[in-house]
């Protein structure tokens, strides 16, 4: 597992840029993190990242998954906050998105934690002690090998 602390919301693009450059087909992050901590500022910055600064990336938090194409890959953001029951989930399609061979970028994961799959990235985010703006990211690859 590595940790990071992240001074602001600068310090987190530049961290979340640093990340997406290291990612590779098929893959699925996994973030964790109370309101406010982060997690779609980290999903819009992998997602621009890889596809282009100037995609705009809503939340899909009323949607549940928001897709879109690029050039070396597809990539699906999803926001599970709102799921009611597993059924939801994969009544959207969820074994399709994450066996597409795309990134799937996932907000509040703790909520389908057994849906998920090996290997993924998790990356959990809280509030640093060090400042009202600075937040501690912990990430770890779920798998054999990375």
């Amino acid at each position: 597992m590595k940790e990071y602390v992240l001074e602001n919301v600068e310090q987190m693009r530049a961290w979340a840029r640093d990340f997406a450059a290291t990612l590779s087909v098929p893959c699925v992050v996994a973030l964790h993190g109370d309101l406010g901590m982060g997690k779609s500022e980290i999903a819009r910055t992998v997602i621009q990242t890889l596809r282009g600064a100037d995609t705009v990336v809503p939340s899909p938090t009323f949607t549940i998954v928001q897709e879109y194409d690029g050039e070396r890959m597809p990539f699906y953001h999803f926001d599970v906050y709102r799921l009611e029951t597993m059924d939801d989930l994969y009544d959207i399609g969820w074994e399709d998105y994450i066996s597409q061979g795309g990134v799937c970028v996932v907000e509040w994961a703790d909520i389908i934690r057994d849906e998920l799959s090996l290997p993924y990235y998790e990356i959990r985010i809280t509030k640093s002690p060090e400042s009202e703006d600075a937040r501690q990211i912990s990430i770890e690859y779920k798998g054999e090998n990375q």
